[in-house]
């Protein structure tokens, strides 16, 4: 080389490490055509092509170079970080270790190796990477950055929290790492710690979209669903065609109730990224809540056909195709779920497998997955152990549905008859605060009610422990409005699901299930992660003060035949499956001018179940849609149906109540799963066994021997009207006597230091 092209090089090399990147390459140049084997010239030249954008011209560059000099560490590692920056993962992965044969001992090439290994979703050798450049660079902060990356992809959030620790003690202002360490803290239910991360990181670096948008997911979490918003709203504003930070915007708004505007949102991040199945699948979840059936499921099939292991889709999709009964969408997917279900326990959350199986093993692992991914048990607040006997046993209602809704209409009488000389009942709510009358009646009938919905679940569990509860209830289980998180921090010493849920929460720090022998039989307590405690009678409270309506409706005002049978099922459309439709069709068949009286849902599912009617020969109009009414004129239509036919797998719960209450008999068939058994317990606690069905077919029989037998239903429904007033199903203070007296075993049996057993709480108490 010529003194003169010597010193170009090194002219260029300087204006490169300037950045002035087209000065430098017209130099390297002007050195190759002296010298076309400069072996750094063609190097740099290749460098400063990938610099500048040209990334294609700066791999060929990089390739020429090494067809002629093999052992270039440098280019190896260039031509790596290109075919990256192209998304050919794979090759840039071989590339680096090209260079890493030749420089073993490089931090940077042990770093970028990793990230090419996380970006093909190998986690572990990505991990293991990075952890080479650590022990090599122990002090460089991206080097630490990049590990905990790395670990939270694999959940070792404790691990990945020590490596950005570690990466903003070496920077202090490494704003992508304090952006890190709020996401770690996030993921481990840190939120107040990471809202300080995540403000550090801003405060730092103003311009961090990303550390915008993920305190959003912070502020969510800690329900300050406003400010979230605003802070997608800042990210979006740094960088608008973030795709996450759409779908921030979504969730918050969805959370505030508008859910309009949140699948504007989701809309947006699909525009952007239409492979994003994040935004699918909670576009979905917000059509759902629009009762939007039919649309919500193509959402969720787009959602589940970009990423099949999108948790839960698969069993959202099935519910929202059994809220429109769609059927023939529904098959495909029923039939699969079985097995789906029993290799991937997160396919399907706890709710929907029970309507979609009768199998309460499966239902056992739906929760118990459900619980181990979103609700894990947290560290106990303080000591709830072994609190000193004192006066009343403090007992606390949790419920996301404390306002006109089944589960109060159930309880109401229950918390106003305990008994306050030895209970003090505190109950807290969750979920919306309705204005309505059973709010008031719910807020007066509690020694305390607090108003917990913008609250985060660890503070409503110091709520419950700075007022020492005993007995902590959870009356909503894995239900729309349930905050299940509140109890894995343990704030009661013992814990209760009842009433909200009929199944298992598979949650390590729920101590009971209240039961009783027909829902949970003591041979089912395999199917429960709680143990089973079983009242004598139904374990369903019932409210013996409800009103029903004096006036009724005649039949042709609520569009039924004046004389023809009618046949009644009030539970949600969801709960209707094929098999159950083609029995109700055949007792059409069979009784002439009956007609089915089912309860208005959407209208996608009221004309795919006309048109199912029509399939099976009987004319669409024989389907009658009851619209929604107040309580107690509800109450007072049953008095116009004949018979309530009931569901399987999922039965008629509060509707076989209200049925029964209003004096109209229910034929039920018991099926293996707490869900599928309530009919039968109500009925054998009205004293009506005989209208328990011990298969379909003999079901079948029943309801078309009393439709077809005037005598037969009379004395029947005779019966239920004697049996009403005088049995054990509306007897509110019976009931009262009796659960209290399981809350007295469950609190005794704590006192003496002994662990959560099954029992049965005998008859009077």
């Amino acid at each position: 080389m010529t003194a003169s092209n010597q010193a170009r090089f090194e002219q260029g090399f300087a204006l490169h490490q300037q950045g002035r990147l087209a000065d430098a390459e017209a130099l390297y140049d002007q050195v190759l055509r002296e010298q076309p084997a400069h072996q750094e010239a063609a190097h740099l030249r290749g460098l400063v092509a990938l610099q500048s954008g040209r990334t294609a011209e700066g791999i060929s560059c990089l390739r020429e170079l090494l067809a002629r000099s093999p052992a270039h560490a440098a280019a190896w590692h260039n031509l790596g970080l290109g075919l990256c920056q192209l998304g050919q993962f794979a090759e840039g992965l071989a590339g680096f270790e090209r260079a890493l044969a030749l420089l073993p001992g490089h931090a940077g090439l042990h770093s970028d190796r990793g990230n090419a290994l996380a970006a093909l979703g190998r986690h572990e050798a990505a991990a293991a990477s990075f952890e080479r450049a650590v022990a090599l660079a122990p002090d460089n902060a991206g080097a630490h950055n990049n590990l905990g990356v790395t670990l939270i992809d694999l959940r070792r959030h404790e691990e990945a929290l020590a490596s950005f620790v570690t990466a903003t003690r070496l920077r202090p202002d490494y704003a992508e790492a304090w952006s890190n360490t709020g996401g770690a803290l996030h993921q481990l239910r840190r939120h107040d710690e990471a809202l300080a991360a995540f403000d550090r990181a801003i405060a730092l670096n103003p311009g961090h979209a990303e550390a915008h948008c993920n305190r959003a997911g912070t502020l969510q979490a800690l329900r300050r669903h406003a400010e979230a918003l605003a802070a997608c709203e800042r990210a979006l504003a740094l960088n608008p065609g973030y795709v996450e930070a759409h779908v921030g915007s979504g969730l918050a708004l969805a959370a505030l109730g508008h859910h309009d505007e949140a699948i504007a949102s989701y809309d947006r991040a699909i525009a952007a990224r239409p492979g994003f199945a994040p935004a699918h699948s909670n576009r979905a979840q917000a059509l759902f809540r629009q009762a939007r059936f039919a649309d919500s499921a193509r959402a969720y099939a787009t959602a589940l056909r970009l990423d099949p292991n999108l948790r839960h889709v698969p069993g959202h999709l099935i519910h929202a195709l059994q809220q429109a009964c769609a059927w023939d969408e529904l098959a495909p997917h029923q039939a699969a779920i079985a097995s789906r279900l029993g290799q991937d326990p997160g396919a399907v959350a706890p709710f929907p497998s029970m309507a979609i199986l009768d199998e309460p093993a499966l239902h056992r692992r739906a929760a118990e997955a459900c619980c181990a991914e979103e609700f894990p048990a947290r560290e106990t607040l303080a000591s709830v152990g072994r609190r000193p006997p004192r006066g009343r046993i403090k007992l606390a209602y949790v419920s996301g549905d404390f306002h006109d809704h089944a589960v109060p209409r159930l309880a109401a009488g229950l918390f106003e008859r305990h008994r306050r000389e030895e209970f003090e009942i505190l109950g807290l709510s969750v979920g919306p605060a309705a204005d309505d009358d059973m709010r008031r009646r719910l807020a007066s009938s509690f020694e305390l009610f607090v108003d917990g919905r913008n609250e985060t679940d660890r503070a409503i569990a110091e709520t419950l422990l700075r007022h020492e509860v005993d007995i902590a209830v959870d009356l909503s289980g894995y239900t729309a409005e349930s905050r299940p998180e509140i109890f894995s921090h343990r704030p009661a010493p013992v814990q209760v699901s009842y009433l909200g849920y009929p199944g298992t929460l598979g949650a390590p720090y729920i101590d009971y299930i209240i039961g009783d022998p027909v829902v949970t039989p003591f041979a089912h307590a395999g199917f429960f992660t709680e143990k089973i405690v079983q009242l004598p009678d139904s374990y369903q409270v019932n409210d013996r003060t409800r009103a029903i309506a004096g006036e009724t409706p005649s039949r042709p005002e609520l569009g039924l035949p004046e004389n023809g049978f009618v046949f009644c099922c009030f539970n949600g459309l969801y709960k209707i499956t094929p098999e159950m439709f083609d029995i109700w069709m055949r007792l059409l068949q069979r009784v002439d001018g009956s007609v089915l009286w089912l309860f208005h849902g959407n209208p996608e599912a009221e004309a795919n179940l006309r048109r199912e009617a029509r399939r099976r020969g009987v004319a669409p109009e024989r389907l009658v849609f009851a619209p929604r009414l107040d309580p107690a004129r509800h109450l007072a239509r049953h008095r116009r149906a004949d018979l309530f036919l009931d569901t399987l797998p999922y039965n008629a719960h509060t509707t076989a109540s209200d049925a029964l209450w209003a004096g109209l008999p229910v034929v039920t068939c018991p099926g293996r799963a707490f869900a599928g058994r309530v009919a039968a317990s109500l009925l054998t606690a009205v004293g009506l066994p005989e209208l328990v069905s011990g298969s379909l077919a003999d079901y079948e029989a029943l309801a078309l021997r009393l439709a077809t037998d005037p005598a037969a239903l009379a004395a029947v429904r005779a019966k239920l009207e004697a049996n009403r007033l005088t049995t054990a199903l509306f007897d509110t203070d019976r009931f009262t006597r009796h659960i209290e007296s399981a809350y007295r075993t469950m609190h005794e049996r704590r006192l003496r230091g002994l662990p959560p057993q099954g029992f049965a709480v005998p008859a009077g108490g």
